[in-house]
This record gives C-alpha cells, sequence and structure tokens, in this order.
C-alpha cells in the first residue's frame, strides 16, 4: 500500500470557534443546505456522532459519485481538531484503501482563522492516483470551504 500526503493551509477571516463550528460540528446538516448539489444528504449508520461514528454521505446530482463511508476518528472540541476517514464508497475509485483528514483550525491574531487540513491517500497495493485527481480532491474541499464561508459571512448571527 502507498501513501500520498499533502498539506493545505486555508485562511479565513471567520474567528476559529465559528468556523470549526460550521466546517464539523454542523457540516452535516450546513452542506446540504448551502450545496445540495454537492451533498443531498448525511445520516449516521452507527453512533452518536461521536469517535467511531459511521456516516453515509450521499453526493448531490452535481457530482460523479454516489455516496461514501466516513469514520469518524477523532474530535478535539477545545483544540479545534477534528479527524475522519473514507472508508467506503465508489469516490475510493477502486484504487485507495481510506482517505483520512486532520483538520485543524487555529486563531489568527485579526479575529480570523486558518484552516489547516492534512488529506493521507492509503492506495491499493499498485495503484495510482494522478496529480490531475489530487487536485480535483483539493479544489472541491476549496470550494465547499469557500461556500461555508460566504454562507457564514452573510449570516453573521449564525
Amino acid at each position: 500500500m502507498g501513501v500520498i500526503t499533502y498539506d493545505v493551509e486555508t485562511p479565513s477571516p471567520i474567528s476559529a470557534e465559528k468556523l470549526y463550528k460550521a466546517v464539523v460540528l454542523d457540516a452535516d446538516n450546513l452542506i446540504p443546505k448551502i450545496m445540495p448539489q454537492a451533498i443531498n444528504k448525511v445520516e449516521i449508520v452507527e453512533g452518536d456522532g461521536g469517535v467511531g461514528t459511521i456516516k453515509v454521505i450521499h453526493f448531490g446530482e452535481g457530482s460523479e459519485y454516489k455516496s461514501v463511508k466516513h469514520r469518524v476518528d477523532a474530535i478535539d472540541k477545545d483544540n479545534l481538531t477534528y479527524t475522519y476517514s473514507i472508508i467506503e464508497g465508489d469516490a475510493l475509485s477502486g484504487l485507495l484503501e481510506s482517505i483520512t483528514y486532520h483538520i485543524k483550525v487555529v486563531p489568527t491574531e485579526d479575529g480570523g482563522s486558518i484552516c489547516k487540513n492534512r488529506s493521507i491517500y492509503n492506495t491499493k497495493e499498485g495503484a495510482e492516483i494522478s496529480e490531475e485527481k489530487i487536485k480535483e480532491g483539493k479544489d472541491n474541499a476549496l470550494h465547499m470551504f469557500k461556500a461555508i464561508e460566504a454562507y457564514l459571512i452573510a449570516n453573521p448571527d449564525y
């Protein structure tokens, strides 16, 4: 099995606590509301939302994929961190065992924040992931992040 890791840091004018709430704690409800073409619904199939919870993410009509299983690996509300893994689904394209994401939201001196995301692609033996596919994943994640950010700016009382 091979491993491909990349890090992305995205600055935001939104406070760290508010961004964490939207991107992590409320994402299952917020993203289908503001981007139904990307994610139609999220359902918990096992657990209570904490570590070990298994969710099925149903993608919207605008997606090339139907669904994935998402496992909550770690959540630390005090330190604004969250780790989850995609463990099943067509988005793994038969090439990946899993994808693990580590998210950390860090406050900045100006009242905003930086969202740090480490993505770890665990490939199946002999499988290779193109740079284009990785770039596509990064672009999709940034697009979703920017949509959440725009929603928070437009809804300051969120």
